[in-house]
């Protein structure tokens, strides 16, 4: 039987490494927003 030891709690690591994830994603959001902002646009108009 397998336990959950540990799956409440991360390990300081894992906090650092998430805020990283999340921080790239919106980089990366905002960053494909700018470069396609035309399109963002036209769909915002539609």
């Amino acid at each position: 039987m397998a336990t959950e030891e540990g799956a409440d709690s991360a390990s300081p690591l894992d906090e650092v490494m998430d805020d990283i994830r999340r921080e790239l994603v919106r980089r990366v959001a905002a960053a494909d927003r700018e470069e396609n902002r035309d399109i963002y646009d036209a769909l915002e108009d539609e």
